[in-house]
């Protein structure tokens, strides 16, 4: 391990790089694994490396901080991360099981353009506001999947508060798969005096800052992470009467990304479409697989590339999380699909996913065995999914497929509210 000082990073800003060289190689194949979790070791980490050594393997990992943590405490962390959630996993490449014939012609710098024409408005870390053309798009994908639910597939539709109990998330098991997601919300405590003092510190300084939440009575509610957990909270200990229940949402879901965010992508704050099946375990693998057929379609009539793959979740600080993402590859649990937004990027714009019987377990819900359901979700991320369709047919709808205008090339933009 060695420390250097460094000037890279923002103007004026003193930065320091530390060299930390890990005990076992990561393997090539384990690469990206391993560089989706290094923000999370520290909020000191500004920037990092991957050192590679013989094989293309991973051997050591330049880390660029902008805070004096020692160095000794920063390896100690990256090393338990290492071992616990990378080392453990299989080295396979992912399963393609789809990918579209053509090959994408993306245009560059369409953020960028986005925000020049004031249709793109970073409000905040990870905080995006959008105007037009990324509504319109937003709202016509976002009519096609609820139709395939609703019209296809029997979907009974919900629109649900913002908040979750965090009960719900506790008893999903959220918290100790993905702490590094959770986005807590609470309140002041109902106390005159609290409101008093309160009232005084903001008129003093302006400043609440880490002395609000000494005054904040707990944290009861979280900000979802996808809608699906509304949706188990909503049946559980409840028994299912039907062979196969399917419920959708759109609403605001919450992530914590870290400096991972980037124009539309990995947004704290994003709009989802979701779709839940819940029953017999056919039935729900049934609608999964009848979803993603249903969705590589779309995206091959408005001549969108990309690829659909076998995929896995970020497990952070579990015990048992290397083999956890080992089984989601092994068994097939989770799909993404993948569009291009650049020569060498994509972006996940959807994910398609079987949980077996773990929310029917955590949540007692049950079926006409009255043993616990399986379930299956589907979610789309429609930030993502219009920022892809606009990176590859670009911002002006004199070059977007007729088909996706429906035949209203020319008119004004009609759109729908939020469901």
């Amino acid at each position: 391990m060695s420390t250097r000082p460094s000037t890279h990073g923002r103007p004026g800003a003193s930065t320091t790089e530390h060299t930390i060289r890990l005990p076992r190689p990561v393997p090539a194949g384990l690469a990206a694994e391993l560089a989706r979790r290094i923000f999370f070791v520290s909020e000191s980490i500004m920037g990092f490396r991957l050192l590679r050594g013989p094989d293309d393997a991973v051997d050591a990992v330049a880390l660029r901080t902008g805070a004096a943590e020692p160095a000794a405490e920063l390896a100690r962390k990256l090393r338990h991360m290492v071992g616990a959630d990378v080392l453990g996993q299989l080295t396979r490449p992912p399963k393609v099981i789809w990918r579209s014939a053509r090959t994408a012609d993306t245009r560059p710098g369409v953020f960028e353009a986005l925000a020049e024409r004031g249709a793109a408005f970073e409000a905040g870390e990870g905080q995006v506001a959008v105007g037009e053309p990324i509504l319109t798009i937003m709202d016509r994908f976002d009519g096609m999947l609820r139709e395939i639910a609703v019209a296809e597939l029997g979907a009974t539709e919900f629109r649900y508060p913002t908040l979750v109990p965090t009960g719900a998330l506790q008893r999903s098991g959220y918290f100790s798969a993905f702490p590094q997601h959770v986005m807590l919300a609470t309140r002041l405590r109902g106390d005159l005096d609290v409101y008093r003092e309160f009232t005084e510190r903001d008129e003093g300084d302006g400043d609440v800052g880490e002395a609000m939440l000494a005054h904040c009575r707990n944290a009861d509610y979280c900000l979802p992470p996808t809608m699906c957990y509304h949706t188990f909270h909503q049946y559980a200990g409840k028994r299912l009467p039907s062979p196969s229940t399917v419920v959708t949402a759109r609403g605001k879901s919450f992530r914590y990304e870290g400096r991972y965010h980037a124009s539309l992508e990995r947004l704290w704050d994003f709009t989802i479409r979701e779709i839940v099946f819940m029953g017999e375990r056919d039935r729900v693998l049934d609608g999964r697989q009848r979803f993603l057929r249903r969705a590589v379609e779309l995206v091959e009539r408005f001549g969108l590339s990309g690829r659909c793959e076998v995929a896995t979740d970020p497990f952070f600080c579990a015990a048992d999380g290397a083999e956890r993402v080992s089984a989601q590859r092994l068994l097939e649990l989770k799909y993404e699909l993948r569009l291009d937004i650049a020569p060498d990027a994509t972006v996940a714009v959807g994910s398609f996913n079987f949980h077996e019987q773990h929310f029917g377990t955590a949540f007692d819900i049950t079926g006409r065995d009255r043993g616990p359901i399986w379930t299956g979700c589907v979610g789309f991320g429609l930030e993502r999914l219009a920022y892809a369709f606009v990176c590859q047919h670009g911002l002006d709808e004199s070059g977007w497929p007729e088909e996706f205008l429906g035949g209203e090339r020319g008119r004004p933009h009609e759109r729908g509210v939020d469901r």
